[in-house]
């Protein structure tokens, strides 16, 4: 006989960085990851849907290390179970795929070996597997997030949830963070570390007091990533610039990029997303929302399994 219980895991993806917010600012999407969990004999993750085609199904998967060091941290060994993956966020697109796969991990664990983890805890933990806490934090509580990752500490500040459109261009090419990281500078010359500094201070600031308008403008004058990383997504000038004329608040890279987020007012979305489609008819434009509550877990009555003869 095997014991033990079901449930399902959760959590959004994310956008992050907004521009100059760079590794410090993180926004849930309504794009998930979830994991229906069932005890089994042996550790087995199935793909249901596309965009995990070819994800490891054993213990090479990334949700099953995270969990792993979890629960090695605390002295403990996980019961082996069989998960069904199911996500619609691509992989290597900028909307926090692997970010989410770290959450799931930790909350995986958390419910396996009923470690009551708290959400500082969560967080901490996350964002040292990331190594920065902008997409992290977005999936474990949603909407709008800005915080500090430091080996002394983690951060956090929850800035709400914003009323706006998202539209994002998803480029049919993937970009591996390691790719997009290559080109940015090892050192910053300290008078433009000041100004870009600065920029950044004033867009969280607006974001805080929910003036988009001024939001948008820091995005576009980013000195942090977008100038360096935008060679690798050639598109994101054209997308700028077509969104600009359509009303948009803002455009950025998503994370690493190659996705390209537009922020708009609500109600504009539709015809940005329609504009871009139209323009770039070989790649994908998504209307997207915030959003509203991060990592969930739905928990199952107890079952009880025989397994194979």
């Amino acid at each position: 006989m095997m014991t033990g219980k079901s449930f399902s895991i959760s959590a959004p993806g994310s956008t992050a960085n907004l521009g100059p917010g760079f590794d410090s600012v993180g926004l849930a999407v309504n794009r998930y990851l979830t994991l229906d969990v069932t005890p089994h004999e042996k550790w087995l993750f199935i793909p249901k849907t596309s965009h995990l085609e070819g994800i490891p199904e054993g213990k090479e998967n990334l949700v099953y290390k995270v969990a792993d060091k979890v629960a090695k941290d605390y002295g403990l060994d996980l019961p082996a179970c069989k998960v069904e993956v199911s996500s619609d966020i691509p992989l290597s697109r900028g909307l926090g795929s692997s970010a989410v796969a770290i959450v799931a991990g930790i909350e995986l664990a958390n419910q396996l070996l009923d470690l009551n983890m708290t959400a500082d805890e969560k967080l901490r933990r996350a964002s040292n597997c990331e190594g920065h806490l902008d997409n992290v934090a977005a999936s474990l509580y949603g909407g709008l997030v800005i915080g500090s990752h430091r080996e002394d500490g983690t951060d956090m500040v929850h800035g709400g949830f914003p009323d706006i459109d998202l539209v994002v261009f998803i480029p049919s090419y993937e970009l591996k963070t390691e790719k997009a990281r290559s080109v940015l500078p090892s050192e910053m010359d300290y008078k433009v570390a000041v100004q870009a500094s600065g920029i950044s201070n004033v867009l969280v600031a607006s974001l805080l007091t929910n003036n988009w308008e001024l939001a948008g403008k820091m995005m576009a004058k980013d000195l942090f990533h977008q100038p360096f990383r935008g060679e690798l997504v050639p598109e994101l000038e054209k997308v700028y610039s077509l969104a600009d004329e359509l009303g948009a608040y803002g455009v950025a890279l998503s994370g690493a990029g190659p996705t390209v987020i537009c922020f708009a007012p609500k109600g504009k979305g539709e015809t940005i997303q329609q504009k871009l489609q139209e323009s770039f008819p070989n790649d994908s434009i998504e209307m997207l929302s915030v959003d509203q509550f991060g990592l969930t877990v739905n928990s199952k009555q107890l079952i009880t399994q025989e397994q194979p003869s």
